[in-house]
């Protein structure tokens, strides 16, 4: 398995990271066990989960997922096998903290939350989830305002969740810090912020990143490459919509789809083409469509690891295997092609 570099740390994990949101409503404790032995074996060492999880999230399911990890730690002692990453809620959640956003108590109340139910004493790298000002992630780049936002209060909201970020960092609660859903312009201030104030740098930024989503080609390519802050992406898959498994008004049981209405916003008119197309292409080069796409998000230049997520360990041993797969140039062309047909079907 091909290690990275994280950001300017000293820290370096598996292109592959294994994913943990389905644990607690799709995924029992005992797969949640079964699919972190599998990854550990598979030479994986990186692990990302989030206080919401699992997900759909509610207040019955908040915690669930990290407490199925601080049980299989606990059991076997392993660790100091992974590189573990987890996240704060941007706010929003009645059910966390009242919805609160990120600020320097809420902080210090969200990871020694997540310390008890991991059942560890340090975090490797601790992400703010989302944007408490509002983005265009999880499909509402369609909507996304930000002449609606006021600047001076953006920039007083992060620097209070950095100090708050800085103080865990000092106690040896976290030892790095990272961004997830966020936008070139907000890991810049958060950047800034941190050079200004000497407090933790962003070492990563958690996207979504795919064949039908590829923002992140553009101004955060620069930013990444000039910054050191690299991609991890999530659902490279598009939540399964690129498998195929939900054209045709098809919604299979268990699925996410089906016990998330209305969250699957990837799967539509718009997307459905595309979706036709890749998944000829892969049958063209005889290629599983989901390792395709998992090993094109692996040839990207900005990309430090692919988070992968799975319900059965059928799917969990093609995601892992996707790694182990070269995409030839001529591949690499007919991907880019068909983008340039449907560049934005979200």
């Amino acid at each position: 398995m091909k290690l990275k570099k994280l950001g300017r740390t000293d820290i370096v994990v598996t292109e592959i990271c294994l994913g943990t949101m389905t644990w607690g409503v799709q995924n029992t404790e005992a797969d949640a066990h079964s699919q972190i032995d599998y990854a550990l074996d598979a030479g994986i060492n990186f692990m990302d989960t989030a206080e919401v999880y699992a997900i759909p999230s509610s207040a019955d399911t908040y915690g669930k997922t990290e407490s199925y990890i601080g049980t299989w730690f606990k059991k076997t002692g392993k660790r100091d096998k992974f590189v573990l990453a987890s996240k704060i809620s941007g706010g929003g959640n009645s059910w966390i903290r009242n919805g609160t956003p990120p600020d320097r108590q809420t902080v210090r109340e969200a990871v020694e939350g997540s310390l008890k139910r991991l059942q560890t004493d340090y975090i490797d790298l601790y992400q703010v989830h989302y944007a408490a000002r509002g983005h265009y992630h999880f499909g509402t780049a369609w909507q996304y305002a930000p002449q609606n936002q006021d600047k001076s209060q953006v920039v007083a909201q992060i620097e209070e969740a950095l100090q708050g970020l800085g103080d865990m960092v000092k106690e040896g609660k976290i030892r790095h810090i990272g961004l997830s859903n966020e936008t070139a312009w907000g890991i810049g201030q958060w950047l800034k912020l941190s050079e200004r104030h000497d407090l933790p740098r962003v070492a990563s930024v958690q996207n979504e990143y795919s064949l039908i989503q590829r923002v992140f080609d553009l101004d955060l390519a620069e930013l990444s490459h000039h910054e050191d802050v690299g991609l991890l992406a999530y659902s490279s898959l598009a939540s399964g919509v690129l498998t195929g498994k939900y054209l045709d008004g098809k919604t299979p049981a268990g699925t996410r789809g089906s016990i998330q209405p209305g969250g699957l916003w990837r799967n539509n008119e718009h997307s459905a083409p595309a979706v036709r197309a890749y998944i000829e292409l892969a049958r063209k080069h005889n290629l599983d469509v989901a390792q395709m796409a998992i090993a094109f998000a692996l040839t990207r230049p900005f990309m430090t690891s692919v988070i992968i997520g799975a319900t059965s360990m059928e799917q969990l041993k093609t995601d892992i295997w996707a790694s182990q797969i070269t995409l030839p140039p001529e591949l690499l062309k007919e991907i880019n092609a068909i983008y340039r047909k449907y560049p934005r079907p979200l």
